[in-house]
């Protein structure tokens, strides 16, 4: 597993009965987690809102103590510090994946590493990139320059304020709100090349004119179209995703055949995860597939 544990102002105190209790900075939250098929232990634990589901689908949060609507926590990525702004929604998240710092450092020393070999001009590309927490990382660890693409604009905007809080409004970030399909189809057009590729693919989705994403039947095409876009010489390739009907080699498996079979290199895949502090274990939290040249 790939377990995000260099965490200090995020938790995860307890999970269990499809449920988990975490601690975001100074702010105690308990939402669904269906991975957390086991027993809640016993605890005192009393959160500042829970999410409470509706019986007609989706839910709200129930605020059980004075708290503010959004606040701020702090990640260390290989001694460098990155901000992220976290806003509960009525889609029982929080603006950010936190799991994702495994992923954050992996190819954080991938970048830094070619730097100091005297990569000065990296070019990383992050496709469904949401708030943008790859993208602050890909920015912090030396890319010359990241280019974020999601369809929500949203998203986009709460991107844009996580580098500003992070201090890398210096740096060199495009932000594309557009289909990410449709996006990659323009770039290969235009001959663009990217030295990494993030992507974070949802399980199901339509495009801009009724195009269907099923990430089963829609992730080997797409992976092929997006090798296009890699450099002679790229430095990772990393797909995220928690579709739970997909196991982490499914993914690897990709990898390997498209971009493996293109550049050599290897593939690691294997669960995401993130330590239950006050349990002993961790708590699975979607997989990924990592390539890199060496």
């Amino acid at each position: 597993m790939f377990v995000a544990d260099k965490w200090k102002d995020l938790e995860v105190l307890y999970a269990g009965d499809a449920e988990k209790l975490e601690r975001w900075g100074d702010i105690y939250l308990r939402r669904p987690d269906p991975q957390a098929i086991w027993p809640m232990d016993p605890n005192e634990e009393r959160p500042h809102a829970v999410y409470q589901r509706s019986s007609t689908g989706g839910g709200s949060w129930e605020r059980r103590k004075p708290m503010p609507n959004s606040w701020k926590i702090s990640y260390d990525s290989l001694g460098k510090t990155l901000n992220f702004i976290i806003e509960p929604t009525s889609f029982k998240h929080t603006g950010l994946f936190p799991e994702q710092a495994a992923n954050w450092d992996w190819f954080g020393n991938i970048i830094e590493n070619a730097v100091k070999e005297g990569r000065d001009d990296i070019k990383i590309l992050n496709l469904f990139a949401y708030t943008g927490g790859a993208t602050c990382a890909a920015a912090c660890h030396g890319a010359a320059e990241t280019v974020h693409v999601d369809a929500s604009k949203g998203m986009i905007q709460r991107a844009k304020e996580n580098i500003e809080a992070s201090g890398l409004g210096d740096k060199y970030v495009r932000f594309i709100a557009e289909d990410c399909r449709r996006f990659v189809e323009r770039e290969i057009r235009r001959g663009r090349k990217y030295d990494g590729i993030i992507m974070d693919p949802p399980k199901y989705g339509r495009g801009p004119t009724g195009e269907l994403w099923e990430i089963d039947k829609s992730l080997y095409e797409f992976v092929d179209r997006c090798s296009l876009l890699l450099s002679d010489e790229p430095l990772f390739f990393l797909i995220s995703s928690y579709a739970t009907e997909l196991g982490p080699s499914c993914a690897g498996n990709v990898l390997k055949k498209v971009v493996g079979t293109k550049f050599g290199g290897k593939v690691d895949c294997d669960e995401l995860g993130l330590p239950i502090s006050k349990m002993g274990f961790d708590l699975p939290c979607g997989q990924s597939a990592r390539w890199s040249r060496t």
